[in-house]
């Protein structure tokens, strides 16, 4: 998994209440179990119209926003079914960043093990911080992890708060095997005394 430190980038504005992953990813493109090649699909109902072209009002399918790497969404985003492909497809577009009031709590874990950080912020800065995104190209953001602050384009800081363990699998880009392998040494210490102790216990 990619470490993430720092982000700085247009943000694409999706004003939106309760988007469910069935709206980040659709379930005709949930089948397969690669990590790879969902991004051309997120938000597929949003972005394209029935026969596949695109619908030109929509942020994704406009520049600078078709490049942006942080998304400032409503409320409740990722609820609805636990699929992991949710992550997947915003991960494989490109973005690294997530700004909400509010998460589903399965997406939201899902997300640190993608490469994904979900910020969480109040209603009202998310309201304002929607307001500079739609502004364009020369309004950037910068979501920095190692000091859990996000500053806006206007120069505002908003300081987030990360859960310990996950903020430090993101910067080393670990997801939990990654995590748990970093203490091979001591588990392989273990399961030597172990099999010295009792190796009528071990497999013959």
């Amino acid at each position: 998994m990619e470490p993430f430190a720092r982000v700085t980038s247009v943000a694409a504005p999706l004003p939106i209440d309760n988007v469910d992953t069935d709206v980040i990813i659709p379930a005709e493109f949930g089948v397969t179990m690669e990590r790879g090649g969902l991004g051309p699909h997120a938000f597929n109902a949003l972005r394209r119209f029935p026969d596949g072209a695109e619908r030109p009002d929509f942020v994704l399918n406009r520049d600078p926003w078709r490049q942006a790497r942080i998304l400032v969404a409503g409320a409740n985003f990722g609820c609805g079914s636990s699929r992991e492909h949710a992550p997947w497809a915003l991960r494989d577009f490109g973005f690294r960043t997530i700004v909400a009031p509010s998460f589903a709590d399965i997406f939201y874990g899902n997300c640190f093990r993608n490469g994904i950080l979900p910020v969480r912020l109040p209603a009202e800065v998310v309201a304002g911080l929607m307001d500079q995104a739609g502004q364009g190209a020369n309004a950037v953001f910068t979501v920095d992890l190692e000091a859990q602050l996000l500053t806006a384009p206007d120069g505002g800081t908003h300081r987030f708060e990360v859960d310990p363990w996950r903020r430090r699998c993101l910067l080393e880009g670990l997801d939990e095997i990654g995590a748990t392998l970093t203490a091979r040494p001591a588990i392989e210490r273990f399961e030597a005394g172990y099999a010295a102790r009792r190796p009528w216990a071990l497999p013959g």
